[in-house]
């Protein structure tokens, strides 16, 4: 048993029950560990930091404390039942033999005790591996251990903000290190020019599943390269090209060394790409094959999810820092055997461009056989970015499907919302399927609801003002200011609140657009209204500095500041409060920038409503009883539209009470958002979307990389033969007759060497308004020759017209996604 230090025996349980991240979501033993010492439980939420604090005295008093030990051995039963119980992937998912994932992210948000991440990446990481654990899927999760993390957020007494980058220490996080079999730290060398890296290999548990961190601070690396894994998103571009180096590369060898051996990667996002090229040289030294018939084995296990919503935002690196990392003639490369133009070519969209730089994003797309976006909208937005990947093939054709994200629920309920959602839904409601949740949670009682969202709001003025004081003291203010501090906001009045990262996409300030008419709102008489408001701006984002300064100075204004308030140092803590509390949750990002936003989403299990723009996961979420939308096409009229929408519905209804004193109306759109919503937007559904596509790719990956990879060393020679013979195809005249209502088509091809079993003739038409579009095999004519010129022929019967028809060429291998593995494409006119 690891332990963080001596403890008497009949508590030595207490170091499992710290060191399994499931506290950060079951909160079972919140009670147990804020009994040891509750100043330090409010401060760090770290149970394995608190055992290492607390001083001997307390602790032999827990150990003989019979109520203590009571309680301590019903939380190692209840961890041991979760443990071993079926889980609803064990009880029949969509898995595939022998399936095992293991994901891939820069970024991990599991709690404030692991602070791991900068925004929503990683709370959505964090969110997808304790869905895992409640359900069961055989997942693994990679990342790093940041010596910094990402930033703290201080605001001065001028109202500017300030970073500051505590150190994670690692013995004081509920991590260990891993060991390799002779019992010595697990240590992974990774190649770099002139020397070696070596990486350190940490473990976090995580319910049922485990998250791998690694770390360059090893006193066997020089200074520079301790300082690789120092700070999230730090440093400049080469520090960048090294962290995703050591996640990529030093990742999937982490979880070789360790004895993980994973069927499916999911990439989350570009950052972890070169888990594609590690992945494919391990491949070849067991398959006895090239990199480039590994690739076609390993790329259909490769999954990338995509979460960016404009191309600026991908990780590209300059050729000359490629040559300087993967040089030409250097071992990795080598080993590969490919050169280094061919791998510059995986990520770039002109693979002939040499001056073009090197795209993560590109190398992940490349790599991987299964694409996702994560919203339908942002679908749209990502088949346009990647078109240039995928040259003459309609942008609708761009292979990327989506996966709209979701959220770990239990991660986000209150303790009141917990407990209505036990009432409805069983103990086990989020560790299965999730079909019938909404219907059971609509037989809610009004007053049950209205009890629910009166207690979550009063909980978050509550702790908005205890957070306000501490912060209003660390920032100099008088003690009238900070005792001020203690009475604002009330637990009465309707609460909006506005919480995510202040830049200048997300217009964080609409709201200030009309800001005389929003102190007029907060302050009105019979219908109050008030507001929390939380952000960061990136530290190399003076713009977004400037956005938060204004809200800390509105809030700031004497008449309104018992009404709005600016709570400083976003982070997952306050943000489990306010998704809680808050009545209303407003975003106003401006379209089409927000592939999802997963904020808006916590809510919903509390009774919070959305009012947001249609776009992300709103976009396919909203409904006029659901909550309140925004569309407008500048920021002008949007600040407009938002204006009235408050007015004029949401606080009016809000304020519409009958004579027992409940809002009808507001209560019956609650109970159709929670139960409309909150299933379908949860990791649950997320997670069973995945769970069907890596057991596709699994199921992939075993037929190709059976018999020494036979089927992807096939693979690849059908693409060089396809790849010499498409140049040569040419088309005779497409030729239209109509014929019993039906259009019948004639074209004559000429494939030249081709086979025509490797090819597929098709009758194309683009969508036409919403309708879909058209795409029809053509057979080979009675008739025909074996080879070179073949007629081709199609009969339709369709309302589009002649002249909406071309006909095309495009590769054909049952084994293949096309066009992702193979973009090759001949049109008869285009």
């Amino acid at each position: 048993m690891d332990l963080p230090r001596e403890l008497p025996k009949s508590i030595e349980p207490l170091a499992d029950l710290a060191l399994d991240l499931r506290w950060t979501w079951s909160r079972a033993g919140d009670a147990l560990w804020r009994s040891i010492d509750a100043a330090i439980w409010e401060q760090t939420r770290n149970p394995w930091v608190m055992l290492q604090d607390v001083p001997r005295a307390r602790l032999e008093a827990l150990a003989a404390d019979p109520t203590f030990t009571a309680e301590l051995s019903r939380l190692v039963r209840a961890r041991e039942q979760y443990m071993k119980e079926q889980s609803w992937f064990e009880a029949g998912g969509p898995g595939a033999p022998g399936e095992s994932i293991a994901f891939f992210s820069m970024e991990w948000g599991l709690g404030e005790a692991v602070p791991l991440y900068a925004g929503g990446l990683g709370i959505l990481a964090g969110d997808y591996l304790k869905t895992a654990s409640d359900l069961g899927l055989p997942a693994t999760g990679v990342g790093i251990l940041f010596q910094e993390g990402y930033f703290r957020q201080t605001i001065t007494g001028a109202g500017e903000q300030r970073e500051s980058y505590p150190y994670n220490d690692p013995t004081a996080l509920p991590v260990r290190p891993v060991t390799s079999s002779d019992g010595s730290r697990l240590r992974i060398r990774v190649e770099l020019p002139g020397r070696d890296l070596w990486l350190r290999v940490w473990r976090a548990r995580v319910g049922r599943v485990d998250l791998y961190l690694l770390d360059a601070n090893d006193t066997a690396n020089s200074p520079l390269d301790r300082g690789i894994t120092a700070k999230l998103y730090g440093g400049g571009e080469e520090t960048r090209l090294l962290q995703e180096i050591v996640l990529g590369i030093g990742g999937w060898r982490a979880l070789h060394e360790a004895g993980v051996s994973a069927t499916v990667a999911h990439l989350n996002e570009g950052h972890a790409a070169f888990v594609i090229l590690e992945r494919a040289r391990l491949f070849m030294r067991g398959a006895r094959a090239s990199f480039f018939e590994a690739l076609w084995a390993t790329r259909a296990g490769n999954v990338f999810t995509t979460h960016t919503p404009v191309e600026s935002g991908f990780d590209v690196f300059p050729p000359e820092l490629m040559a300087r990392y993967f040089p030409a003639f250097g071992a990795y490369l080598a080993e590969l055997g490919i050169s280094l133009p061919e791998l510059l070519s995986l990520g770039r969209r002109d693979a002939r461009d040499a001056s073009e730089p090197f795209n993560m994003a590109f190398l992940a797309m490349r790599g991987s056989a299964r694409t996702n976006a994560v919203s339908k909208p942002h679908k749209a937005t990502s088949q346009h970015i990647f078109a240039g990947l995928f040259p003459r093939w309609p942008s609708w054709e761009t292979p990327i499907d989506h996966v709209t994200n979701g959220v770990h629920v239990p991660s986000w309920d209150s303790r009141e919302a917990d407990a209505l959602w036990t009432q409805a839904g069983g103990k086990r409601r989020w560790r299965g399927a999730i079909e019938r949740l909404g219907e059971v949670v609509s037989t809610l009682g009004d007053e049950e609801l209205w009890s629910m969202r009166r207690e979550n709001r009063n909980a978050l003025v509550e702790y908005a003002r205890a957070r306000l004081r501490r912060h209003l003291a660390q920032r100099g203010a008088s003690p009238a200011q900070v005792e001020e501090g203690g009475r604002v906001l009330d637990p009465n009045i309707l609460t909006l609140g506005f919480a995510r990262r202040f830049t200048e996409y997300k217009r964080p300030n609409l709201l200030l657009v009309h800001e005389e008419w929003l102190a007029r709102l907060l302050l009105d008489a019979k219908r109050p209204v008030q507001i929390v408001v939380a952000g960061k701006a990136h530290p190399d984002d003076a713009y977004g500095k400037r956005l938060v300064a204004a809200w800390v100075a509105f809030a700031n204004r004497p008449d309104v500041r018992h009404r709005a308030v600016y709570l400083e140092d976003y982070d997952m803590a306050l943000a489990e409060q306010l998704v809680c509390g808050v009545d209303v949750w407003i975003n106003t990002p401006r379209r089409p920038w927000e592939a999802c936003g997963t904020s808006g989403m916590k809510v919903l299990v509390n009774g919070g409503l959305n009012l947001s723009e249609l776009d992300g996961w709103w976009a396919e979420a909203y409904s006029p009883d659901v909550g309140w939308a925004l569309g407008e096409e500048n920021d002008l009229d949007e600040a407009g539209a938002l204006r009235s929408r408050l007015e004029h519905e949401v606080v009016p209804e809000f304020y519409d009470r009958d004579a027992a004193g409940m809002p009808r109306r507001w209560i019956a759109r609650i109970r159709a958002s929670m139960a409309k919503l909150t299933p379908t937007f949860s990791g649950n559904r997320m997670l069973c979307d995945y769970a069907a596509i890596y057991a596709d790719a699994t199921k992939d990956f075993a037929a190709r990389a059976a018999s020494n990879a036979r089927a992807g060393k096939q693979l690849l020679a059908w693409q060089r033969a396809l790849e010499a013979g498409f140049p040569k195809i040419r088309f005779g005249e497409l030729i239209v007759r109509p014929h019993d209502g039906a259009l019948v088509f004639h074209v004559t091809v000429h494939l030249g060497d081709i086979d025509p079993g490797a090819v597929r003739v098709e009758l194309v038409a683009d969508p036409q308004g919403d309708g879909p579009p058209l795409r029809e095999p053509m057979e080979v004519a009675p008739g025909s020759a074996a080879r070179g010129d073949l007629t081709f022929t199609a009969t339709l019967v369709t309302s589009r017209g002649p002249e909406d028809f071309t006909c095309r060429v495009v590769p054909r291998d049952e084994r293949a996604r096309i066009p992702a593995e193979l973009p090759l494409i001949a049109w008869q006119s285009r």
